[in-house]
């Protein structure tokens, strides 16, 4: 429970439906930091790609903003306009340096960013997963 001010009700939405806040120590942030090792793929002034530790595809590598956001729609509503294109055109060259691109040839990719708690997001820092080198299958399950 959140701490509360002398004549408030305390929070008692339970942990798991609060929303997420940015974590300095989370693995991203860390790696940012130069804390923890990766294994990049490339890098701008407002981005950094590596390679996903647990691949889920033959090319599966993660698109990071270096500034502190949470998901996707935060990114979207609070990033500068040089962040959102230095973040987007990252991922661009990403897509064409690992042959998924369909402007240059490449049989496609798919791109996920999972938020909170019903996108089942592991680390509270956006992220965006590229994913390619073979068909994906269906988006989500049906049930």
């Amino acid at each position: 429970m959140t701490e509360t001010m002398p004549g408030e009700a305390p929070d008692t939405t339970p942990e798991k439906d609060r929303p997420m806040t940015y974590d300095d120590s989370n693995i991203f942030a860390r790696m940012l930091r130069g804390e923890i090792p990766n294994d990049t793929v490339a890098e701008n002034a407002h981005a950094l790609a590596f390679r996903d530790i647990r691949p889920q595809a033959p090319v599966h590598v993660l698109v990071i903003p270096r500034g502190r956001y949470v998901s996707y729609d935060d990114f979207a509503a609070n990033a500068s306009d040089d962040e959102i294109v230095g973040f987007n055109r990252l991922v661009a060259e990403v897509a064409r340096a690992e042959g998924l691109s369909l402007a240059d040839g490449g049989d496609g990719f798919r791109a996920i960013t999972n938020a909170g708690a019903h996108g089942v997001q592991e680390v509270p820092h956006f992220h965006l997963h590229l994913l390619g080198g073979r068909p994906m299958g269906r988006m989500v399950s049906r049930d």
